[in-house]
């Protein structure tokens, strides 16, 4: 699991910190968006502003690591002895999971937008609309959303579920890779 970039066959201290900026992010926005539709009218659009702005951080985050990884520096490897099926799967969900964290706060923003909502971040920056009103649109695109919503969950699930089963069934180090 070791290599030149990564002697300890950890990854880099700046990966380690996008990675558990992200997780509490995710902690906070998913719970928060399944309960929005619970929230009493008077301060819905309080939960509304929350979601919606720690979404856009999120994005931006999301890109910057992405950027991060691909150009400035790769993740350690997988141990040599996992089986190409499970490297395939670990893969695929890293992968699956960076791009459905790009599309989410994409698909929210363009729904809130299509509800005649626009997004002003954090109360403070308004990011311009590229839709107007459109109900029709908007019930589609809060659809596509709330399925992505479920598929992370899933795919968190499968994410966690892996990370101990390299700790406890394995013990083969990889979970403290980002620790």
């Amino acid at each position: 699991m070791a290599d030149a970039l990564h002697p300890d066959g950890r990854y880099s201290g700046v990966a380690r910190g996008f990675h558990w900026v992200m997780v509490v992010l995710i902690l906070v926005v998913l719970p928060v968006g399944v309960v929005i539709k619970y929230i009493k009218e008077d301060v819905k659009l309080s939960f509304y502003a929350i979601h919606e702005s720690l979404g856009f951080l999120l994005l931006i985050l999301v890109l910057l690591r992405l950027a991060y990884r691909l150009f400035v520096r790769r993740p350690p490897p997988l141990p040599a002895d996992l089986p190409p099926l499970l490297q395939t799967v670990a893969h695929g969900v890293h992968w699956a999971l960076y791009g459905l964290l790009v599309v989410q706060p994409v698909i929210g923003f363009l729904a809130t937008n299509a509800w005649g909502f626009p997004l002003k971040w954090f109360g403070v920056i308004p990011i311009p609309s590229p839709l107007g009103k459109d109900e029709p649109v908007a019930k589609i695109l809060s659809l596509i959303h709330t399925t992505i919503g479920w598929t992370i969950l899933a795919l968190l699930v499968v994410h966690i579920g892996g990370a101990l089963y390299h700790h406890v069934v394995r013990k083969d180090g990889v979970l403290y890779r980002m620790l």
